[in-house]
């Protein structure tokens, strides 16, 4: 996914009806502040995926759990999930975080931290774990994958091939997280995209994008709102709120709504028509994360989830779907994928899976 030279990019026409996929990052609990670390197993704050659930029934949406190991091996974390895949309520997916997932062979660094960077035979044999364990406690096997901190790396796409995966959702457009050993997706864009070998696989990339008059210089923008040292100085909020540029991702996560509906119609603008939609599970239960400390953060985030499907639903006249729903509409539409170096193609219609 990040080897330009096997990308497929998939433009949709103008006139294809909005999809948004939400993604929830369904993991152990641990306190951010103090780093991930091997012994953070509770996964108590899976349960309170409950609240979101009315949300997302009364707006059409099956988000996708992609589940980490102690979630998908833990009883209290994986009969929840199970249930509510069992019900239809959710699809599922795999979420590789190399600290906690076995075998446990490698020391926990920052660099450790990410997949990708790992021997190719030690990202292959956690993930191979994980696949198994997600398959017997869950009974699907998945077929979504995002890695643990985004980490993907050159060899996640021969990986996610070999155990049969068919859809990636790691990668952050424009980001460049080289300097704390993470890989550098400056390349990559928001529309989902075919890339690999034999077989192609589909990327769902996260929904980031720029609002603001400055917006439309792309370098520019990045360069101005993602560089280290400006953000010591504060500078990227300092033109946020002068109206210049404002990176903004697609979560209730620290994001406001008015930000979200910015984002959302910026990119519709631009011709984006699947939208990324993402959140960690431990925010729903305040202490976990900085975007939920306390009750009132709680209540102001669930406002925040369900006030932006009311805009996505009713005024722009969306829908929810699937990973697999927006691979099946790039399959229908284009056929079987092949090489083509950033080609560009069409599609027309909707399928459910």
């Amino acid at each position: 996914m990040l080897d330009p030279k096997t990308w497929r990019i998939i433009d949709w026409p103008a006139d294809h009806p909005p999809v948004v996929v939400v993604v929830v990052d369904t993991e152990a609990d641990f306190d951010w502040t103090r780093g991930p670390h091997r012994n953070a197993r509770g996964v108590a704050s899976v349960k309170d995926q409950k609240l979101t659930q009315p949300i997302f029934e009364r707006y059409g949406v099956r988000p996708t759990f992609v589940l980490d190991f102690p979630v998908s091996s833990m009883q209290e974390g994986y009969e929840f999930v199970r249930d509510l895949y069992r019900s239809g309520g959710c699809v599922i997916g795999a979420h590789l975080q190399p600290w906690d997932n076995p075998p446990f062979v490698e020391p926990i660094t920052d660099r450790n931290s990410y997949p990708g960077n790992l021997p190719i035979e030690l990202e292959r044999e956690k993930l191979a774990r994980l696949t198994y364990t997600i398959e017997k406690n869950i009974g699907i096997r998945p077929r979504i994958y995002k890695a643990g901190r985004y980490g993907v790396g050159p060899a996640t796409a021969q990986i996610l091939a070999e155990l049969a995966y068919e859809i990636d959702v790691s990668v952050v457009p424009g980001t460049n997280l080289s300097s704390k050993f993470g890989p550098d997706f400056s390349r990559c864009g928001a529309r989902p995209y075919w890339f690999g070998h034999h077989p192609q696989l589909l990327e769902i990339p996260l929904s980031i994008g720029y609002t603001g008059l400055l917006a439309s210089f792309e370098v520019v923008a990045r360069l101005l709102t993602m560089d280290d040292r400006l953000k010591i100085l504060h500078i990227p909020g300092m033109l946020a709120r002068l109206g210049l540029i404002e990176r903004i991702t697609l979560t209730p996560e620290g994001i406001s709504f008015p930000e979200l509906r910015r984002l959302t119609r910026a990119l519709l603008r631009n011709g984006h028509r699947v939208f990324s939609f993402t959140y960690h599970s431990p925010s729903l239960a305040p202490g976990n994360t900085p975007y939920v400390r306390k009750m009132a953060d709680l209540r102001a985030f669930l406002r925040r989830i369900e006030q932006y499907f009311e805009f996505f639903m009713g005024e722009l006249g969306g829908r929810a779907a699937t990973p697999f729903e927006v691979k099946a509409i790039a399959e229908q539409c284009i056929g079987n994928p092949v090489i083509t170096a950033n080609a560009e193609v069409k599609s027309s219609s909707m399928k459910n899976d």
